[in-house]
């Protein structure tokens, strides 16, 4: 508590770091407020009776950030971004140019592949917010729209899709922590006081047992992500001595820290992120009216419907973007390449390639157990749902991994800022 106490005290007196802050809690204001205004034409009671008990958009809206349930500008919050960085990440290991600028040409490389990621969002916002706009105006949530007015939403979510990246680098440039990963946070947190008096409302005295399995399943799933964001593989690193006049430098031993979860929260929101994909497709084809595209529409909704197939295929989108993820952001080779530069090497291990070698039979070892157990906790609501029959557990259980991974990261970002002015 008295550590606590100290860092807050840090944090209030630092002017710069008091500033970031400040600017963090501002961009989360103006993001909810933009998310609480709607785009023209909605039928608000429609709109309502539509997301009940909707899994599908209830998942869309952990992206929105809380702004698809008004239908708000700002509706499609940063899932567009989400996918255009997916897209770019899956580029670099089949473009050799864009995975040098990523791994090879430093702070201005990755510069330019993020500005390629921000000009493929707009396209992807326009996809997804043509099929988005035709979708609720099949539901006739939207009402009767003329061409122009049609356009008009369709640039305004645009707009707004832009505008809440824009917003999310700002956080990330001026603020503390990751600005995308903040604004889902925000979002997620900002719907804790409504369904916590929809609960009161709803409140049933023999559905205690569940109330009491969702809160053990809560406190699993926060005890389990701190654990294993906490946990790390030390590997051994020896400096060699050498001597430059009458110094004799390094001799010194040390270890490379490789994280058990190298990802982070970032399988999670790639897996979402792609299925999504089928459910939209489902809802968008069943409302044609052609017989074989209802008939993919309603093999996609088997497969949506049947949890355990789509427990099963979340659970190997994770496990994989676990291990992708990880390939993209740690290089082996340019870690080993470093060591020798330096003078340093594992003992027993011979620096170069041996040492890359080996550090990646290491890296994949500790990767299973991540993925492994980021697959498990996803699913784990799923579970819980196909067991109770209660829909809400699996946006519940996912939203919950995702705020206690941003919780963590934004804690050891503060932590850094604090040691970084206390030297």
């Amino acid at each position: 508590m008295q550590n606590f106490l100290n860092k807050l005290k840090i944090i209030l007196e630092d002017k710069s770091l008091r500033k970031r802050i400040l600017f963090v809690l501002l961009a989360f204001v103006v993001f909810r407020i933009f998310s609480t205004i709607p785009i023209p034409g909605i039928d608000a009671l429609k709109l309502e009776q539509f997301l009940t008990n909707n899994q599908f958009f209830g998942l869309l809206n952990l992206f929105s950030g809380g702004g698809l349930s008004n239908l708000s500008i700002v509706m499609l919050g940063v899932g567009p971004y989400i996918t255009s960085s997916i897209i770019m990440q899956l580029l670099t290991i089949m473009v050799p140019k864009l995975k040098a600028m990523y791994h090879e040409e430093g702070e201005l490389g990755r510069k330019k592949f993020t500005q390629y990621s921000r000009l493929l969002t707009v396209p992807l916002a326009l996809v997804q917010g043509f099929g988005l706009l035709t979708l609720l105006g099949r539901q006739e949530i939207l009402g009767s729209l003329s061409f122009f007015d049609q356009i008009l939403n369709l640039a305004i979510v645009t707009a707004g899709s832009v505008l809440v990246m824009w917003l999310g680098e700002l956080i990330s440039e001026y603020g503390v922590g990751n600005g995308v990963s903040l604004l889902i946070f925000a979002g997620i947190v900002a719907q804790i006081p409504s369904s916590i008096s929809q609960l009161a409302f709803t409140f049933d005295i023999s559905q205690i047992p569940l109330y009491i399995a969702f809160i053990v399943g809560a406190i699993v799933i926060i005890a389990g992500v701190v654990f294993i964001t906490e946990a790390e593989r030390k590997i051994p690193v020896t400096y060699a001595k050498r001597v430059r006049g009458a110094k004799m430098y390094g001799g010194v031993s040390t270890y490379l820290p490789l994280r058990v979860n190298q990802a982070g929260v970032i399988p999670i929101i790639f897996a979402l992120s792609i299925l999504l994909f089928p459910q939209m497709i489902a809802t968008f084809l069943a409302g044609i009216d052609n017989v074989a595209l209802q008939k993919i529409a309603s093999l996609l909704g088997l497969f949506i419907q049947n949890l355990w197939l789509y427990g099963i295929f979340y659970f190997l989108l994770v496990f994989v973007f676990t291990y992708f993820y990880t390939a993209v952001t740690f290089d082996p080779q340019s870690l080993s390449t470093n060591l020798q530069k330096n003078g340093a090497f594992i003992p027993g291990i011979r620096p170069g390639p041996s040492t890359a070698v080996h550090i990646s039979k290491i890296l994949n070892r500790i990767t299973l157990a991540g993925a492994v157990f980021l697959g498990a906790m996803a699913v784990l609501p799923i579970i819980m749902q196909s067991v109770t029959g209660v829909q809400a557990l699996a946006i519940g259980g996912t939203a919950l991994l995702i705020v206690v991974s941003v919780v963590i990261d934004l804690i050891k970002k503060l932590d850094a800022q604090i040691s970084m002015r206390e030297y």
